[in-house]
This record gives structure tokens, C-alpha cells and sequence, in this order.
């Protein structure tokens, strides 16, 4: 039996559909009700220690699929708990509970961008501008811990990934899926000069699964690095409609950055804080060669992604 953190967000909802798929048994720990049939569900919090280590009692394996990613939170310290708190716990739960398998869920952005000619590995260090962001510092202090962790204690294999911007269904809040419905059939649309790594979030799901097997260490799980306006071109190809896309300057850009910092003074929180917006600004080249080595890592089309979450939020809507 496989435990599962953050069953209910985008990327665990379908590590969970993978993983029925599969015929692998699941218990997922929740903080609200999880309907699906064939899951073993526990209510309770994923940082009690006490909740955790109920949930991990029988299984053989943890896939951690839980963080923050809300990038209204202004500070390093917002994101900790979830982010680098849970993952030092989760090693203590293992070894207490005799599992021997911990595949941990991270970002890419923890691991600086190369460019089209030489882009980048696992190898590459942590950099900007993800060094000046608050969830990529979190996550990079998970990282570490489950690191030193595995390194004195070879008894437990832990695989981290590291996703790009994943999109596809069941993504309920939305997370990702925002990107889509801010340029859904909108006839004008403003965006950054930026490139993402984009990729289907079932492709992330199906490498998880596969390393509770096989792999160790980290892992990219990255994919065609297409541009914001390209992206949005591709978007209104699916959806049938006409759209001008207009990419801003960088320093009109950055202005807007300084209008989200003068806001937050105030205590109003938004999503357009320099270090996210500067972020937007560069392009995200990345290999993920080993992944598919030693995962099985496949890459589905991009516009895949985009119909199979537009489908299933209008259809859920």
C-alpha cells in the first residue's frame, strides 16, 4: 500500500488516478472528504506527526504530492511548514514505520534555467531568479533536508522530482489552471516576454508512480519550453477564437512588481511581487533526459493539456 500526501491537488488527484490505474493500493491522508472508490481515506492534518504516522502504518512507500504554492505569501517563512517542515518529518515517519520508499514532489525551479543550446540538468545549481523567490527557497530547504536525511541513512531511497508548470484535469482550485482561464477568449491579453517549461500533468503522475520502483536522487520532469504569448496562440488555436496577445516590456513589467509591493504595505496580497514577476520574465530551459531514462518519462503535447483541463473545468462548472 502507497501512502499519498495531497491527494486532492492537481498533481496527487492524478498520481491517485495513476496509481488505481495501476492496481496499487492507496491510503490517502485529508483534511476534507476524498469520494473515490477503492481509496483508503484518513481525516487528518499531514503535519501532525501523530496523523502521519496512523496513515503511514502498513504501507510500504510515501508519495508526497502536498506543498504551498499560494504566490500571494510574501514571505520564506509563510511556505516553510508545508514545504520543507513536512519533508524532514515524513523521513522520521519512514523509519518509524519501516518504509523504505519516499518519492517527494519539488520544482524546477529550484535548479537555475539554461538556454536552448545548453539546457539545463540536475546538475545545475540553485540560482536566479528562483533564489529570490520565497516558495523556491521552501522548496529548495525540503530538498536539503530529505537530501542530508537519505545520505546518512541508505536504508530509505528517496527520489525527488522536479515538475515545470503542469497542466490537465482535476485541478480544483485552480492552481495552474489560472494561466489557462486568464487568456480563455479574452479578445486582448497582456503577458510577460517570459518562456514556461509546460508539461501534462498525467505525464508527472505516470514517472511518480514509476519511481516507487526505480530511480534515486532528483529528477526533472520538465517540458516544451514555449512562450507566454505562443502558449496564448496556442490556446485560442484550440479554443476557435481570435486574440491579441501583446508581450510587455520588461520594465513595464517590473513596474507592476513595485505596485504589488507598495500594495502589500498596505495588506493587500497579490500575485505580482518583483521576484514572481521577474520570474515571468525569463525563459525556463530544461532536460529532462534522465527522467526519461530511469522513470520512463514520456512528454505529451501541450495542447493535450490545455483541452484536458479546459474539458474537465467547464465540464465540472
Amino acid at each position: 500500500m502507497v501512502l499519498l500526501l495531497g491527494a486532492t491537488g492537481l498533481l496527487g488527484r492524478n498520481v491517485l488516478q495513476v496509481l488505481l490505474e495501476r492496481g496499487i493500493a492507496v491510503r490517502a491522508l485529508v483534511r476534507s472528504a476524498l469520494d473515490v472508490p477503492g481509496v483508503s481515506v484518513l481525516r487528518g492534518s499531514i503535519l501532525s506527526k501523530e496523523d502521519l504516522m496512523k496513515a503511514a502504518n502498513g504501507c510500504e512507500a510515501i508519495i508526497n504530492c502536498a506543498g504551498t504554492t499560494d504566490m500571494t505569501l510574501p514571505s520564506v517563512e509563510d511556505f516553510l511548514p508545508l514545504n520543507r517542515d513536512l519533508p524532514a518529518m515524513l523521513c522520521e515517519v519512514a523509519a518509524l514505520s519501516g518504509i523504505k520508499v519516499l518519492v517527494h514532489t519539488s520544482t524546477a525551479n529550484t535548479i537555475v534555467t539554461g538556454t536552448q543550446e545548453r539546457p539545463s540538468d540536475e546538475s545545475a545549481p540553485f540560482g536566479p531568479p528562483y533564489d529570490k523567490s520565497p516558495y523556491a527557497i521552501s522548496k529548495k530547504a525540503g530538498e536539503e533536508a530529505l537530501l542530508a536525511y537519505a545520505s546518512e541513512h541508505p536504508s530509505l531511497r528517496v527520489v525527488i522530482v522536479n515538475p515545470g508548470f503542469m497542466l490537465g484535469a482535476y485541478d480544483s482550485k485552480p492552481s495552474s489552471g489560472q494561466m489557462v482561464l486568464m487568456g480563455w477568449r479574452k479578445p486582448l491579453l497582456f503577458v510577460t516576454r517570459g518562456a514556461k517549461s509546460i508539461l501534462h500533468v498525467r505525464d508527472a503522475a505516470a514517472a511518480i508512480v514509476n519511481a516507487l520502483d526505480r530511480g534515486e536522487g532528483r529528477f526533472l520532469l520538465t517540458g516544451e519550453c514555449i512562450s507566454l504569448k505562443e502558449f496564448y496562440r496556442r490556446q485560442a488555436a484550440i479554443g476557435g477564437y481570435r486574440q491579441l496577445c501583446i508581450a510587455l516590456p520588461d520594465w513595464v513589467a517590473d513596474v507592476l512588481g513595485w505596485i504589488g509591493t507598495v500594495l502589500l504595505r498596505f495588506g493587500i496580497r497579490t500575485e505580482i511581487y518583483p521576484h514572481n514577476v521577474r520570474q515571468l520574465e525569463y525563459e525556463e530551459w530544461y532536460s529532462p533526459a534522465r527522467a526519461m531514462r530511469e522513470l520512463g518519462y514520456r512528454l505529451t503535447p501541450v495542447e493535450d493539456a490545455i483541452r484536458d483541463f479546459v474539458d474537465w473545468y467547464y465540464k465540472k462548472c
